[in-house]
């Protein structure tokens, strides 16, 4: 049997990373994303096969499951970045942030929860580090990263032995959703400089952990949150959206 690695956000810079990285270890992948003309290009550069859907409108699982049904792992590589002081949030801030993070999260691996059992397979969540740090502005990520957490070792002892379940937690990261924040030079070397490795994170650095987790390598590793943050600073103050 083919094994196929289910990877949602692949266009992002973690997911378009990790479809490379499982495809060059000759693992077979298929690719879900909302841009048609982006994922089109990355699914023909890797040769595999693709679903346009976007998380945030219902019945995209159906969508996906319309495309491939057999599947031996799920990354969830969707997140996204909006700092707002508390005065400034929403319920519907908060609402498309759960949405996007948590229930879509969930609804992914309800369908195809059969088929990571009888495959034994891993599912491979994204977090951040502002889950358990205190950063100002980040009441609406920080708080649907938490759950996202708390999914995931909730899942892990659910789903053992048949389905292991970690999650990822990054620090900030080159990347399209960190555009805002980063294109302020100054901002950004001075959030590089905030990390005791001197550099900001790139796709490449999740991803390589998410191929390990989601693959047999890790095959006695579940329910772990894991940090890729460079050892990252206790509290920093960043901007908002309206500040950058």
């Amino acid at each position: 049997m083919s094994e196929k690695y289910l990877i949602f956000g692949a266009t992002g810079s973690v997911g378009s990373s990790l479809a490379e990285q499982l495809k060059n270890s000759g693992n077979d992948i298929h690719l879900v994303a909302r841009n048609e003309s982006e994922v089109k290009a990355i699914a023909e550069k890797l040769g595999c096969s693709y679903t346009v859907a976007d998380v945030l409108e219902d019945g995209f699982i159906e969508k996906v499951k319309s495309d491939i049904n057999e599947i031996k792992g799920i990354a969830y590589c969707v997140g996204s970045i909006d700092l707002k002081p508390l005065r400034m949030v929403t319920e519907a801030d908060m609402n498309k942030c759960m949405k996007l993070n948590l229930y879509s999260a969930i609804e992914a691996i309800k369908g195809f929860q059969e088929s990571l059992k009888k495959n034994k397979g891993s599912v491979v969540l994204f977090s951040t580090v502002a889950a358990q740090r205190g950063f100002t502005n980040h009441t609406i990520i920080a708080s649907a990263k938490a759950a996202v957490e708390g999914l995931t070792v909730t899942l892990a002892a659910e789903f053992a032995p048949n389905i292991r379940v970690n999650c990822i937690a990054p620090s900030l990261s080159k990347s399209k959703i960190a555009e805002p924040m980063l294109k302020n030079p100054a901002i950004a070397e001075g959030i590089a400089k905030a990390h005791p490795l001197k550099r900001l994170g790139e796709g490449k650095d999740s991803a390589a952990l998410a191929k390990f987790l989601i693959t047999e390598e890790s095959s006695w590793v579940t329910g772990q949150i894991i940090a890729v943050d460079a050892v990252s600073y206790t509290h920093l103050t960043l901007p908002t959206n309206r500040e950058v």
